[in-house]
């Protein structure tokens, strides 16, 4: 049964990670002169610092050396993140998704070669490969159509005596410029392949993504030119992974931006007085006040629902969970209500929401991306008009029957 009371260890994590965020992030990244020239450098002592709390195995099983914390306890801890700083959030949050998606899948040598590795360092952050330049074309929704043709994975690796040799390029890779360790997708003889390729591999460059900055945390562009990896290094036959995407992590993330946005116009209109009185008063602010509120409680329990889910497959099964693309509901509802709220936010600064010294400009923008990253909103309701209608439905769903 969904239960709406968090265990005390939940509570702990939010509590402590609340705590950090309070301390040690918002003092360096809302800094004014930070935010006035629009400063997004990755603060990497703060990112150590929370490693050093075991925020970047938080999803690694606890068998494997991590916390292994669930779906819930991650988007929790993701959401608090967030208010501090999203990029300190985004670097985090994939790093820590990709602990629970690889590490489980390595063979016992591949575990003894990179799990040490990860656990001993507090900046070996994680990556993985599978965005092709130009592949934007081909996503989308052909609603109500099959899919025609397999996808195609340009970037090749050739099995030569122990070795494979990979090249190929990959772009919007999350997490690139810190990863140590990237798991990138070739097209090998047998199909595509997942392969472990650690950054300081003959042959691998890794770029900055070029063009405007649209999105959180550290984002790069690979470059494959003959890379040799041991055999050994074949995480698995397959196509693209993506069972993580039906944890709302990046759901989360928003709402932790909604949240900073809210508790900001919140502390200004307790402070501004205006007519002999704070502005909080005014019922046309402590409407938007509510407004926001509103839309932030909203959004958060439809995120919640979606992280119990992933972790409870079997409450699909007894039909105690509609049939429905939950992870998809969780991404039209937060984005679109996180960023009306953090837009009310600004407007209870009045001129000053828009100030490039105040960290409003900067919610506003990391809304956007949250809205408009992907394949949008537009997309994501067609999939799940499509759920709706048994026509196509999400590998969660189908794994339950």
């Amino acid at each position: 049964m969904y239960n709406l009371h968090l265990t005390a260890e939940q509570l702990e994590f939010r509590d402590t990670v609340r705590g950090f965020v309070n301390d040690e992030v918002k003092p360096v990244t809302l800094k004014a002169d930070r935010l006035d020239l629009a400063d997004r450098t990755l603060p990497t002592d703060v990112l150590r610092k929370a490693s050093q709390m075991g925020l970047r195995a938080l999803a690694l099983p606890e068998d494997l050396g991590g916390v292994g914390a669930d779906a819930l306890t991650c988007c929790i801890v993701i959401e608090e993140l967030a208010v501090g700083d999203t990029d300190v959030a985004a670097v985090l949050m994939e790093t820590s998704a990709l602990t629970r998606r690889l590490f489980p899948a390595m063979t016992p040598e591949q575990g003894d070669r990179f799990l040490a590795a990860f656990l001993e360092d507090d900046d070996y952050h994680l990556a993985c490969a599978e965005h092709e330049p130009g592949e934007d074309s081909a996503l989308g929704v052909n609603y109500h159509r099959p899919v025609t043709g397999e996808r195609k994975v340009a970037t090749t690796a050739t099995r030569s005596g122990n070795e494979w040799i990979i090249s190929g390029v990959k772009d919007g890779v999350a997490n690139a410029p810190v990863a140590k360790l990237i798991a990138v997708e070739a097209q090998t003889d047998r199909g595509p392949a997942l392969f472990l390729v650690p950054r300081d591999t003959a042959g691998l460059s890794v770029t900055e993504q070029p063009g405007p900055r649209w999105y959180h945390g550290a984002c790069g562009r690979i470059e494959l030119k003959d890379c040799r990896v041991p055999a050994g290094n074949l995480l698995s036959i397959s196509g693209p992974q993506d069972a993580g995407r039906a944890v709302p992590y990046a759901e989360a993330l928003a709402i932790g931006i909604g949240r900073a946005a809210s508790e900001a116009a919140l502390d200004y209109a307790q402070l501004r007085v205006q007519g002999g009185r704070p502005i909080a008063q005014h019922q046309a602010i402590g409407t938007k006040l509510a407004d926001i509120a509103i839309r932030l409680d909203v959004a958060r329990s439809v995120v919640w629902r979606a992280a119990w889910a992933a972790d409870h497959p079997e409450a699909f099964a007894d039909r105690s969970l509609p049939d429905l693309p939950l992870s998809t509901i969780a991404r039209v509802t937060t984005t679109e209500a996180v960023y009306r709220a953090t837009k009310d936010a600004a407007e209870c600064f009045g001129a000053m929401g828009v100030m490039r010294d105040m960290p409003l400009q900067k919610y506003i923008h990391d809304a956007r991306v949250c809205l408009n990253s992907g394949d949008g909103t537009a997309d994501d309701r067609l999939r799940i008009a499509e759920a709706l209608t048994q026509y196509r439905r999400s590998p969660p769903m189908l794994a339950a029957e």
